[in-house]
């Protein structure tokens, strides 16, 4: 087996503790407070060929690397990562997809229904002793029934939602920036279309310039006073404030999120409002899951280097290859 035990992996930030212990046995592991290049060192700039990393990793560290070879991104969404600038410096950039993909889809599902049938209030009612004094809670406004969903991003996450809300008996549209092949669900080809064509919109998108603030005012609008918006992907698809605008004013019925704008910040108009029903980004976040992601970070960086290639490339680096290298790590 490929000795690894002299190439220094670099940790900025905050990482999971599993993914921490299997880097320090197997590899050598360097870390720093946060991902600023003013705190690489010399030292650090001239060891460090690999990172693992849940946070901001911009073009400037990155170049602060010279002998950066691959960056293991923690979670399926990586735009926090300047992935297109490391593939043109021929650096490898890998995620976590699959591995979260049912849990995010669970969590989809839970907070679709949290938003409808009011579940979080109604536990609250019991727990607070207001049952035997006041009588029963009152019936949700909201339910699945008759609703028909739309999926933003059809992706692994969102043909996992449509499969489970499909079992609902909830027919299910999407829209995606192609119409796909192999699902069966209605396309739209507009954003505006699918929110116009259905009730129930679910964002799983994945973040960046393509989709940001994607979900706007118009959106909102054509989704009608009975929609239901539900965001399992990243907080800057949506225009918040639009988004507050529309559940105050009515525009929509209710919006569950369990991503925001500016984490882990929630605006307090947000947090006032009944008809949001609000997650701390828990969407993969069981004690299985989350160990799986810190699993697949490790062994995408023991795969590049022993292997000389990773095991879950994003697209923007999938032409970097791992070259002049032998079979064996020194």
């Amino acid at each position: 087996m490929a000795q690894t035990s002299k190439i220094a992996i670099l940790v900025p930030g905050k990482l999971h503790p599993h993914a921490v212990e299997r880097i320090d046995g197997r590899f050598e592991l360097l870390t720093i407070e946060r991902a600023d290049p003013a705190l690489v060192t010399e030292e650090m700039a001239a060891k460090v060929r690999g990172m693992a990393a849940m946070t901001v990793v911009n073009a400037s560290f990155i170049d602060a690397l010279p002998n950066l070879e691959i960056i293991a991104n923690f979670g399926v969404g990586y735009d926090a990562v300047d992935a297109a600038h490391a593939g043109r410096r021929d650096i490898m950039v890998t995620n976590t997809p699959d591995v979260l993909t049912e849990e995010v889809a669970d969590t989809a599902v839970g907070l679709l229904l949290n938003t409808v049938r009011e579940f979080p209030r109604a536990e609250a009612w019991l727990r607070e002793g207001r049952w035997p004094r006041e009588g029963a809670y009152r019936s949700s406004r909201g339910s699945l029934r008759g609703r028909t969903v739309g999926i933003f991003g059809m992706g692994r996450i969102g043909r996992a939602i449509a499969h489970r809300l499909s079992a609902f008996g909830l027919p299910i549209a999407y829209h995606n920036r192609r119409q796909l092949d192999d699902v069966p669900y209605a396309y739209h080809d507009t954003l505006v279309a699918l929110a116009a064509a259905v009730d129930t919109l679910i964002c799983v998108a994945p973040g960046g310039a393509e989709t940001h603030k994607a979900v706007n005012a118009d959106v909102l609008k054509a989704l009608g006073e009975n929609g239901v918006f539900v965001n399992i992907g990243r907080g800057s698809t949506v225009d918040e404030a639009a988004l507050i605008t529309a559940l105050k004013e009515g525009t929509i019925f209710a919006a569950g999120l369990d991503v925001f704008e500016n984490e882990p910040h929630v605006p307090e108009a947000l947090t006032a409002l009944e008809n949001a029903s609000l997650l701390p980004h828990v969407g993969s976040a069981s004690i299985v899951t989350r160990q799986a992601m810190a699993d697949l970070v490790v062994d995408n960086l023991v795969s590049w280097f022993t292997r000389n290639q990773a095991i879950t490339p994003v697209p923007e680096t999938g032409h970097v290859k791992r070259e002049g290298v032998s079979s064996s790590v020194e």
